[in-house]
């Protein structure tokens, strides 16, 4: 069958109309749980019910029956999953065994050669597969122009290797299975890897997602939903992460619909570039006891080409958590509060957030992100605060927390407590503990852990606080003065508009957005190499932010100097003696509060 959407979508980007570096989204991201980690359909039901509510945040094109994605994170359901394999093969306790779910090309040719192609990477890698699982799937509800791209989905279920492994271990192992299995697949033939992904490889988690409408995920009432096993009561989780997608200046696709294999994300991450850049960046740098050089080719590139920037913030999560972190942490060192002009702030947490700044950029832009490894599960709301997000704890353990209050029906007698998430705080909840970790305790117990002010006594260098001589003037005559401004590039605009008022009066001067000045690349006059090049910026929702008017969410901190030569990302190859940046902060007192860039 002709895939016109994928065909549609060649044509427009082939001739520069669509750039899918530019894909951002707006969406509804909610989660319910039960905090002592009690496993229950009715779970399951509550994260549907609120998806289905989440209807109106989703978009829905020409085709009344085409949206851009919703989705359902929970647990492996044991219970479900032994009952519907027994009469093929045993899967064995839980922890013991993973499942991968994966979307194949609707061709049975194309599936053939996948399935084979993957059997042989697990022999290869070590790791008995106990055997497939066709996912049943109801079509008759997908609009005209879904069907199309609709894909076949397996579970793979596949045995730990070895008993005395941990499940962390074992999870660590199947990220890097996963990785093998994606690149194998990519060099038989781009036009199967269009339709070929992986959503889920977890011992731990499934992911239930798809290019549908919310209400189609799992069904509504008599209206059967896409997913077939989400209507089976043996269908059991304490939590559900769901998501229903809204993308701005991006087409659908069924890998993109979220959530993802460990976050789900509102909002836009602007900077994407940049810390897709930095990524790429680090290939060399990276070592741990945790990943052997060979593992590490194994899962490079950790964000590929061509994802949106919620999916390329997953990618960099997962390896952060597959590398040592907790789920908690490695979202405090991405997504980082203001911590540079507050004052009130524990130094401990101040100097954590410092350390961490010029060995990971924060992604930053409006994001409400619930998240989950499957041992801990929250959200987390970035410095500005401009995504909502609002949460209630009941009095029998439950927590709903979600883009809008109101998604189900609660006994307001039951209660405990609600509120809405902060900016730069987080909700989390230990399942294995089954309690609430408040953010101050969170933020605590991982700025302790280590002395990171003394480490920053000992490794930095503040420009502003090393002595300097008399300042040494000098002087030039008005035509040298005019040939080093002509040749560096400087404009009669640059000097009355710009220039003189930040002499006189400090600040910078305000404009209007756009300009009609030709780009470089175009111009018929000669371009300084900068010039060339243009910071990228959200064209959607966010309103315009002014560094020196919203000083306290926003930083202009510097970092220059070598990267530390333990520049790893793997916590476990973290050692007091060889941390720290070893470099200059560039204007550490005043301006900014969010954190600094690599350096």
């Amino acid at each position: 069958m002709i895939n016109r959407y994928n065909k549609n979508r060649k044509l427009l980007k082939d001739n520069h109309v669509y750039s899918n570096d530019m894909e951002h989204d707006a969406c509804g991201v909610g989660l319910v749980l039960d905090i002592k980690n009690r496993p229950s359909f009715d779970i399951v039901e509550k994260g549907l019910a609120m998806l289905c509510n989440l209807e109106h945040r989703g978009a829905v094109g020409a085709d009344p029956k085409a949206g851009d994605g919703s989705g359902l994170l929970i647990q492996i359901p044991h219970k479900f999953l032994e009952k519907k394999v027994a009469e093929s093969f045993s899967i064995p306790k839980p922890g013991d065994y993973g499942v991968g779910v994966i979307f194949i090309p609707n061709n049975t040719d194309d599936e053939k050669k996948i399935k084979s192609l993957i059997e042989k990477v697990c022999l290869k890698e070590q790791i008995n597969i106990l055997g497939w699982r066709l996912c049943p799937t109801y079509t008759k509800e997908l609009g005209w122009s879904v069907l199309p791209s609709t894909p076949v989905v397996y579970q793979l279920f596949l045995e730990k290797p070895e008993s005395e492994m941990s499940q962390d271990d074992f999870e660590k192992k199947l990220f890097i299975l996963r990785r093998c299995i994606e690149k194998e697949v990519l060099e038989i033939s781009d036009q199967i890897h269009e339709g070929f992904y992986i959503p889920s490889f977890s011992s731990r988690t499934i992911l239930y997602k798809g290019m549908v409408l919310a209400d189609q995920v799992g069904g509504l009432g008599e209206k059967l939903g896409f997913y077939e096993d989400l209507t089976d009561s043996d269908i059991e989780s304490s939590f559900a992460l769901i998501h229903q997608r809204f993308s701005t200046n991006t087409f659908p696709t069924w890998s993109l619909a979220q959530p993802f294999r460990m976050l789900c994300h509102n909002g836009e991450i602007n900077t994407v570039r940049g810390n897709i850049n930095w990524m790429n960046a680090r290939h060399k740098n990276l070592a741990s006891p945790s990943f052997s050089e060979n593992d590490l080719n194994k899962i490079w590139p950790v964000i590929e080409e061509g994802q949106s920037d919620s999916a390329s913030f997953d990618n960099a999560l997962e390896l952060l958590v597959r590398g040592g972190y907790s789920i908690s942490e490695a979202m405090l060192i991405m997504i980082p509060e203001a911590w540079q002009n507050n004052d009130i702030m524990d130094k401990n947490l101040k100097s954590f957030y410092e350390y961490h700044a010029p060995i990971m950029e924060p992604w930053d832009g409006p994001a409400n992100i619930a998240f989950t490894d499957g041992k801990q599960i929250g959200a987390l709301l970035d410095r500005n605060g401009l995504r909502p997000a609002r949460y209630l704890i009941t009095e029998d353990d439950k927590v709903i927390f979600a883009s809008e209050m109101g998604l189900i029906p609660v006994d307001e007698s039951k209660v405990k407590s609600k509120w809405r998430l902060e900016p730069g705080k987080m909700l989390l909840i230990d399942m294995e503990a089954g309690k609430i970790i408040t953010d101050d305790e969170v933020k605590a117990n991982l700025s302790n852990e280590l002395d990171y002010e003394s480490i920053l006594n000992n490794t930095q260098i503040v420009l502003e606080d090393l002595e300097s001589d008399e300042t040494q003037k000098v002087s030039l005559s008005e035509a040298n003065l005019y040939s080093g401004q002509k040749a560096f590039g400087y404009t009669q605009e640059d000097l009355k508009t710009l220039m003189s008022p930040m002499a006189v009066t400090g600040q910078e001067a305000i404009g209007s957005m756009g300009t009609d000045t030709p780009i470089s690349a175009i111009s018929n006059k000669k371009k300084l190499l900068y010039t060339y090049f243009k910071q990228n910026f959200a064209q959607v929702t966010n309103p315009p932010i002014d560094p020196i008017r919203e000083e306290s969410v926003m930083s202009l901190v510097s970092f220059i100097g070598p990267r530390p030569v333990s520049y790893t990302h793997l916590r476990a190859h973290e050692t007091p003696e060889h941390l720290g940046c070893r470099g200059v902060l560039v204007k550490k007192k005043g301006g900014g509060g969010g954190g600094g860039g690599g350096g």
